[in-house]
């Protein structure tokens, strides 16, 4: 009997898991056994929580990887990482990076250094992940960044090939560009199937058959990287303008060869507008009021300022305008880590919605712009703002799958298969999904917020329809009520459980007039106060509060006519 495939994988600079999602949506075969994540200069490590939460603890590691000792990482098959790359980040200018030997940059050396300790038990494989600038940098030696790190792994014993992708330009629904940087320890598998430099990275290696390009006519480049690590470091390519390396290419005994790469895709393309959802389950707060829509105009809109120096020289600062709202029947633009929060700004995405309103993009859409599953990032601990963080840092998890598929079959020469494919539809009404914490070591039974009554009208208000059978228990004046949910599974993921404030019931024909504080939320079943029905499908059970009435009913429009997400001032005018 044939043995099962396994590439063992380790994760480092893990973030919420971007490559794990991408190599099990590739294969099966890819185990990650081991892994780490530590964002310095903070306490609360949202993305281990996050990580944690999705794929369990074992062999996590939440400490900081220069403290952590080669000896406690396995022996693996392959190493992933998007290593830190605030150095080289396109939020700033080349100009003021401080490029491999910045703050962030020297993570790098962790990785050298694992893989130099590793000795003759270093993995086979390795495959990275940067920004697009990496190439270029630093502004004052071009390249010289990416030369060091092509000369620490052909030190190391490792061919090493790259490509800058733009997600967009292969149907995804981002445009995200990116360095992806795979290696293959000589005598591996795949190094052995390595003969002519040109021809594996124009047509036969493991990225041209990943995503296919022509190469850009007169961009061919073709050197050697000389010196030592501190010669390449204080050398290369020294008084030049413009870097030598193409965004395509390949490195073997240092010997480079690269062109820049024009995309090939001829595919089903997804969009901005495809990965929404439906307005209608929208929170109220990511909607744009009036009052504020020219401050969002302004931050979008064309520019010049006057303003003066350090020196006291008076210079005009002018920028273009940003598009608005957002193109829906296009892939988005770049989302970045300040994506999160209310506050008007140039570069958070908005959009019109069907009935004219502009909002926000929602943290589960910023999730599908990088191809992640519905609500990954979503926890008790860690607030929207800091979710839309986590996307702005991560991967476009296809790019990794179609990558992770390549490497499958130039190791085994046979098709991959993945029981966790990364869906390309998603829907514009997502459920609960209480799947999402099968791996959690703590049950969900109860959220008890400590609330004080205060008619904050900022606060969320979850109105739910009475079904008949119930509506007297409702209309009795009694200080504590409870309210079933529909089964859980049909409860819409866009309502953020420990958002919820305020709760009115709706009765049908009337409306709603009664106000409750909601006291606590936990999954529960029917057969909990109707044994006889033996109904154990998991549903939310709110404990209530009664608080005040308004003077007479008042109607409003049902999602699905039985509940509406939205905020106390919209009803308690």
């Amino acid at each position: 009997m044939r043995k099962k495939n396994k590439i063992r994988v380790v994760e480092l600079f893990a973030g919420v898991g971007g490559f794990r999602i991408g190599l099990e949506g590739a294969s099966d075969a890819f185990d990650t056994i081991w892994n780490n994540q530590w964002e310095p200069s903070t306490i609360h490590q949202d993305a281990s929580l996050v990580y944690k939460a999705r794929f369990g603890a074992k062999g996590h590691v939440n400490n900081d990887i220069n403290l952590v000792p080669t000896e406690s990482i396995p022996d693996h098959d392959l190493m992933v990482g998007g290593f830190p790359c605030q150095d080289y980040s396109v939020a700033a200018t080349l100009s003021r990076s401080g490029g491999i030997e910045g703050k962030k940059g020297v993570l790098w050396w962790q990785i050298y250094r694992i893989l130099l300790e590793k000795g003759e038990n270093r993995p086979n494989y390795i495959f990275f992940e940067n920004v697009d600038r990496l190439i270029n940098s630093p502004a004052t030696q071009r390249g010289r960044d990416f030369a060091i790190i092509l000369a620490s792994l052909s030190d190391l014993g490792y061919i090493v090939e790259w490509r800058i992708i733009n997600a967009a330009d292969y149907g995804m629904p981002q445009r995200r560009r990116r360095t992806y940087i795979v290696g293959y320890r000589k005598n591996s598998v795949i190094a052995n199937k390595v003969e002519s430099l040109e021809d594996w990275v124009k047509y036969d290696g493991v990225m041209a058959k990943a995503f296919e390009f022509r190469p850009k006519e007169g961009s061919l480049s073709e050197f050697d990287i000389i010196g030592t690590i501190q010669e390449v470091s204080a050398h290369f390519n020294k008084g030049k303008k413009t870097s030598p390396f193409g965004n395509a290419g390949i490195m073997l005994n240092r010997r480079v060869y690269c062109v820049d790469a024009e995309a090939i895709y001829d595919g089903p393309r997804q969009t901005l507008g495809g990965n929404l959802i439906d307005e209608k389950i929208v929170p109220e707060d990511y909607f744009i009021s009036e009052e504020d829509l020219p401050k969002w105009k302004y931050e979008k809109g064309p520019k010049k300022i006057k303003r003066v120096s350090k020196e006291g020289f008076e210079y005009i600062f002018s920028e273009g305008g940003m598009t608005f709202p957002d193109y829906a029947d296009q892939p988005s633009r770049t989302i970045i880590t300040g994506e999160g929060g209310s506050s008007p700004s140039r570069f958070k995405h908005v959009v019109r919605t069907k009935s004219g309103r502009y909002r926000r993009l929602l943290p589960i859409e910023l999730e599908r712009l990088n191809m992640f599953p519905d609500n990954h990032t979503l926890h008790p601990a860690v607030s929207d703002g800091r979710r839309a963080f986590l996307m702005g840092n991560a991967l476009v998890c296809g790019i990794v799958e179609q990558i992770g598929k390549s490497l499958y079959r130039f190791i085994y020469d046979e098709e991959p298969i993945s029981s966790h494919p990364i869906f390309l539809k998603r829907e514009a009404l997502p459920m609960l999904d209480l799947r999402l914490f099968d791996d959690d070591s703590h049950t969900l039974v109860v959220n008890r917020p400590k609330k004080q009554y205060t008619l904050d009208r900022t606060k969320h208000l979850l109105i739910g329809l009475v079904k008949k059978d119930n509506e007297e228990y409702f209309l009795k004046e009694e200080p504590i009520k409870y309210y079933y949910t529909g089964k859980a599974k049909t409860f819409p993921s866009t309502v953020v459980l420990n958002k919820l404030y305020f709760f009115m019931p709706y009765i049908k024909g009337k409306g709603v007039r009664d106000l409750y504080l909601i006291r606590t939320a936990r999954i529960g079943n029917k057969a909990e106060v109707h044994p006889e029905s033996n109904d154990k499908e998991p549903r939310i059970v709110f404990e209530l509060e009664y608080l005040e009435s308004l003077p007479e009913y008042e109607m409003v429009k049902l999602y699905k006519y039985w509940f509406k997400d939205t905020l106390l001032g919209r009803i308690m005018k």
